[in-house]
């Protein structure tokens, strides 16, 4: 496809050869939205976008049309830039990716490593389990909660540290603790004045439930009720949506963004504006386990490798009434971002529909 755009790009045809990228992804979302589909699909290469389209809703009830703008949740997209953050640290001489968590932080688990968090290899129980469990719902949770709370119950480890791979939002909300303990800053300042601010990603920020409230054009996470025949707010099920009573945790997720915010950051991470790329480069590589077999996860991204487009590194959202996904591609220098705000059930067929294509 690619070259064929390059041969009709000297032809007086190339509008309709353009209108075709367009074309093919306007069919992909309306067949998608006519299936309940409400969100945002942006889709780059080498920095420039050639396709960006919102459909949908950003509010249900008073059927308020989402915008390309709009803001969405992250959810655990949010974990690239946490580890962003703890490489920034290491570049700065803070911290090792080998230190030990108990150089930073009280926790009742001996032998876990920075690094062993950073690719989810530690062996950590599930903070939100234990949470739900024992925190009482009516207030507001934070990091410090979550370590007393974790401390408190102690349940044991799953495995012993880089025995193997089991995603672990309890490692990253670690992470960001050990940030703040390693800089002497608060976690979410580091992440403005570190990397919002600087890449002028003006709409990103990790904000409080009354700062979301505030925000305009913030699209709101919904859920289909089946019983009503209808999507409903996902915050009104406050028993049930952990990103209420864990409002104020910090490291697994809580940025909320948008796909052209995303774009930003995505294109910064080809120059060495942040760290340099030879960090980057460890951050894409497959963590070696104990036995000498290797995990695919490296620093905040999930790793592949296509037979047609080469090397790719992507992660997934998903939060009550969200699901939202970056992939990179990183030889071609190509990006699909796509973002959700009710929880599709064909989230997945757009993104390999997308993908196809993109090849």
């Amino acid at each position: 496809m690619r070259k064929l755009l390059i041969i009709l790009s000297l032809l007086p045809g190339f509008v309709v050869a353009q209108q075709s990228v367009t074309a093919f992804y306007d069919s992909l979302l309306q067949q998608q939205a006519s299936q309940g589909f409400s969100g945002v699909l942006l889709v780059a290469e080498k920095g420039a976008i050639i396709y960006n389209k919102a459909v949908g809703y950003r509010e249900f009830a008073g059927k308020i049309t989402l915008q390309e703008s709009a803001i969405f949740e992250m959810a655990s997209v949010s974990k690239q830039f946490t580890a962003m953050i703890i490489m920034m640290l290491k570049e700065k001489g803070k911290l090792n990716y080998d230190d030990a968590v108990e150089k930073y932080l009280t926790i009742p688990y001996k032998g876990i490593t920075i690094r062993h968090l950073l690719t989810h290899t530690s062996g950590l129980p599930d903070y939100q389990d234990i949470m739900d469990k024992f925190w009482d719902k009516t207030k507001v949770a934070g990091n410090k909660d979550c370590i007393e709370y974790l401390n408190k119950y102690a349940p044991q480890k799953a495995f012993e540290p880089g025995a193997k791979y089991e995603y672990s939002n309890t490692g990253y909300l670690l992470l960001a603790s050990i940030a703040e303990k390693a800089s002497g800053k608060d976690f979410i300042q580091l992440c403005r004045k570190w990397i919002f601010h600087p890449l002028k990603m003006k709409s990103t920020n990790i904000r409080t439930l009354a700062e979301k409230a505030a925000t305009k054009n913030f699209a709101l996470g919904h859920i289909y009720v089946k019983e009503k025949d209808q999507y409903i707010r996902a915050d009104s099920f406050p028993s049930s949506d952990y990103t209420l009573w864990l409002g104020n945790r910090k490291g697994p997720g809580r940025i909320s963004s948008t796909a052209a915010d995303l774009l930003k950051w995505d294109k910064t991470l080809y120059t060495e504006k942040l760290v340099k790329q030879a960090t980057m480069e460890e951050a894409y590589a497959p963590m070696k386990l104990n036995n000498g077999s290797y995990s695919n996860y490296g620093f905040g991204w999930m790793l592949q490798t296509d037979p047609v487009i080469g090397k790719f590194v992507y992660h997934t959202g998903d939060n009550p009434g969200y699901k939202t996904m970056i992939i990179r591609y990183l030889g071609q220098q190509k990006t699909i971002i796509l973002l959700n705000n009710n929880a599709f059930p064909g989230f997945n067929t757009i993104i390999k529909a997308a993908e196809a294509y993109l090849k």
